[in-house]
Formats: structure tokens, sequence, C-alpha cells
């Protein structure tokens, strides 16, 4: 029995409670942050575009920066939020999230949605990729060209709410994974080696399958 199993069997001994994203957080959307207002420096900020071109699973430091002036006048991503794109052109880059978990307030775009969450922030980032995520968003995406899920829709969706040190345990073994699956990504850059692709490609595959397991606790709760 492996640790989490454990941890199961002692916290939650009638099973993984599924609530809503709206049970155990808010969903705010963000606003007037455009390409054009960027600056050199100033406070931190996430556009929409940037979460599926630029962000991962979670940041510390943003690309982009506003002036301190427009950022007062913006919405705000406070540190252990996540930042989600609720409108992309294409099923898969929609509701993607990042995790921010720097050390201050970043001002967001429109088209973009904070979440604000009693959760570990990188447990629900986590969770936003997995296949059961995937297959309940599916039934929210609108449009033809340009792909949008609503914050109503999005609040709909049902997430496992274990306790906090299953969370983190879960987290902490899919950063393992994640770390060693950089390091190899690394290692096939510098020596561009067919074999090293095919243990990347297979190290994604298993990084998926335990990921989709350990999120979904043996089963789909629709």
């Amino acid at each position: 029995m492996s640790k989490i199993d454990k941890l199961i069997a002692e916290m939650c001994p009638k099973g993984v409670d599924y609530k809503t994203i709206a049970d155990v957080g808010r969903l705010i959307r963000g606003n007037g942050l455009q390409k054009k207002d960027f600056t050199d420096s100033g406070v931190g900020c996430i556009h929409y575009g940037q979460i599926y071109t630029h962000y991962g699973t979670s940041a510390t430091l943003t690309k982009t920066f506003v002036a301190p002036a427009l950022a007062a006048r913006l919405r705000k991503a406070k540190p252990g939020d996540l930042v989600i794109a609720t409108t992309s052109e294409n099923d898969v880059d929609v509701c993607k999230a990042v995790a921010w978990i720097g050390e201050s307030d970043i001002a967001v775009s429109g088209d973009a949605y904070v979440y604000s969450h009693t959760l570990n922030p990188m447990y629900v980032s986590y969770f936003f990729q997995t296949e059961y995520f995937q297959s309940q968003k599916k039934k929210y995406i609108s449009g033809t060209k340009v792909k949008r899920v609503s914050g109503h829709d999005l609040g709909r969706i049902r997430i496992p709410v274990p306790p906090l040190e299953i969370q983190q345990e879960i987290v902490r073994i899919l950063d393992n994974f994640s770390k060693l699956e950089a390091e190899l990504e690394a290692e096939l850059e510098a020596e561009l080696e067919a074999e090293l692709e095919a243990e990347l490609e297979s190290r994604k595959r298993q990084y998926d399958f335990y990921r989709n397991q350990l999120l979904s606790f043996g089963g789909s709760k629709f």
C-alpha cells in the first residue's frame, strides 16, 4: 500500500469528497490589461494568452509588467491563486491554468479568471491538467473560431477534495515527476539522441498516467 493509500484509508475512510470549483473557491474575472500596456518594469502581470504560450504548472515570476498607476485599477491574483485562460482558439488550451506562487500580487487581463481557493495551489493546477477535468470542461465550451468557458460553468466542474496532507503528498510526487522530465528534456536538448527522445516520450506517458490516477482517486464522479 502506498503512502497516499494509507493516508486515504486513515483520513478518508468513506472515500474522498468531490465538490465543485465554486464550492471551494471564488472566480473573479480579470480586466483592462492589453498587450500594449506592457512595460519593462513595474507590477507583474499575466495576459491570458501567455498562460498557454509561456507558463507551465506554476510561476514565481511574470514574463511581463505593467505601470503601477494602471495596475492600481486592475484586478489582481494573490500568491496561491490560479490564473485561468478562459478563451482560446482550441479546446485544449481553453481553461489552461497556472498557479501563481510568487511573493506579491499581480495584475490579470480580461479573458482570464483569478481563482482564489482553500486548496493547495499546485494540487489545483495539476488537477486542471487531468483527463477528468478535461472531460468535464468539454461540456461547457462554446464558440467556433474562438473557444470560451464562462466563469459560471467553470465553477460547476467537480474536483476531488482530500485533506490538505493528501494534497501535499500528491503534489510532492508530481513535482518529482516534473523535475525528472525537465532534466531528461535538458539532456535530450544537449545530446540530441534518439534513445533519449524515446525515453522522454515514455516518461511523459508515465507521468500523464500517474497524474490522472492520483487525481481521480480510482474513478470519475460526475
